[in-house]
């Protein structure tokens, strides 16, 4: 492994540092490139400097722990995303802009930054000027990428108005879908497993915040 694919795992470890802890999790030191994970002061997993989550059965039979496990999975490959494209993109260069912030996608008027800090990777959507040499009106998202994607397509109209809900709207169906699951006598195992997929995917997509977390797993 040379040194700048060394260099490039290290900074994909430290940036998930920072994601587990913000998600509830113990990450320890970085050793030999593998990042161990604790969860409720036991040892749930590693991740190695390539993504990739290795585990114990044994480790992650408790209650709770695969739903654990399965956060730390989804953080790890949403990070190496980021990371990956982070590295490879251009620089933001705009009117008055100072500081490292790097294209992860431009669309329109509108374009998706990243900057990274001290306290992990901040995102940033902006608008283009009519020139497109400077930008406006930015929607700033610390440790927030996917709500960073979901702002950008918003902006740049990639996707039609209507296709897009609002956090509010899918927190409501999640609502809705588990009042059904709950109250609905003769709603079938097969009908209430693709239910509960949909509130999973509708689960997915909002902003995660501790409140949202706990009230979404007491539904399902």
């Amino acid at each position: 492994m040379n040194d700048q694919t060394n260099m490039a795992q290290l900074r994909y470890l430290e940036e998930l540092k920072i994601s587990l802890v913000h998600a509830g999790f113990e990450p320890e030191r970085i050793k030999d490139q593998h990042l161990p994970v604790r969860w409720e002061n036991h040892y749930l997993c590693r991740v190695s400097g390539r993504g990739s989550v290795l585990y114990r059965q044994e480790n992650v039979d408790g209650i709770g722990a695969q739903d654990a496990l399965q956060t730390v999975i989804h953080i790890a490959a949403m990070t190496a995303e980021y990371m990956t494209a982070m590295e490879r993109a251009p620089k933001l260069q705009a009117t008055g802009l100072e500081g490292d912030y790097r294209i992860l996608a431009d669309f329109g008027d509108a374009v998706l930054a990243g900057h990274p800090s001290e306290r992990g990777v901040q995102f940033v959507t902006w608008e283009w000027d009519w020139d497109r040499k400077g930008v406006h009106h930015g929607h700033y998202f610390q440790n927030g990428y996917e709500e960073a994607k979901h702002d950008f397509v918003r902006r740049s109209g990639l996707l039609p108005r209507e296709a897009l809900f609002e956090p509010e709207q899918l927190a409501e169906m999640h609502r809705a879908l588990t009042f059904v699951c709950e109250q609905d006598e003769d709603l079938s195992i097969g009908r209430e497993k693709e239910i509960k997929t949909i509130m999973e995917q509708i689960k997915c997509l909002l902003p995660e915040s501790p409140e949202q977390t706990q009230t979404m797993k007491q539904s399902m």
